[in-house]
């Protein structure tokens, strides 16, 4: 059973709420968020900083869409250790935390993205499912090294958006 910490714009694109996500892009991202309902297990952390980060940036009004039928699955489900899984962080200063596997590499990470890794990492087991941040490609050789691994769930897009952004060619991917 896949144990997943999702960050937040895998949620984004499968509403289709990023606009140069390419249409496959968006496909596995809903099939990834699906999957995770309907077969896995999210994993969070105990005081919802996901949670929360997922309420501010997913809409809520209109016609509901992955993102937000995700978010209220994980909200009633949150208490279902079969399908949700709430791992303590300790936080040291606002956005750092102990279970961080990398504290050379920590300072480099937005950091609001800070929390996805320390939950994967105090987790043990669970994968970090990512979309289209290209600042990761930089740095998932390093947190494999400390015991997290990172899945693109978007190849293309974000090696599109790499090359795009910083002008040279993306570092290789990780096998699936």
């Amino acid at each position: 059973m896949t144990r997943a910490v999702i960050d937040t714009n895998v949620l984004l694109v499968a509403n289709g709420d990023h606009e140069d996500a390419s249409e496959d892009c968006a496909i596995n991202c809903l099939e990834t968020l699906e999957t995770i309902r309907t077969q896995g297990i999210a994993v969070i952390d105990s005081d919802w900083r996901i949670i929360r980060e997922y309420q501010d940036n997913i809409p809520t009004k209109g016609q509901p869409g992955p993102g937000q039928v995700f978010l209220k699955w994980l909200l009633q489900r949150r208490a279902t250790a079969s399908q949700v899984v709430e791992v303590a962080l300790t936080e040291n200063s606002p956005d750092r935390f102990e279970e961080f596997p990398d504290k050379d590499l920590e300072p480099h990470f937005d950091p609001p993205d800070r929390k996805f890794v320390a939950v994967a990492a105090a987790d043990g087991n669970a994968v970090i499912k990512q979309a289209v941040d290209c600042k990761w490609l930089d740095w998932w050789q390093q947190l494999s090294q400390g015991g997290v691994t990172v899945h693109f769930l978007c190849p293309d897009d974000v090696c599109r958006y790499y090359r795009n952004k910083f002008n040279i060619s993306p570092p290789h991917l990780p096998e699936p």
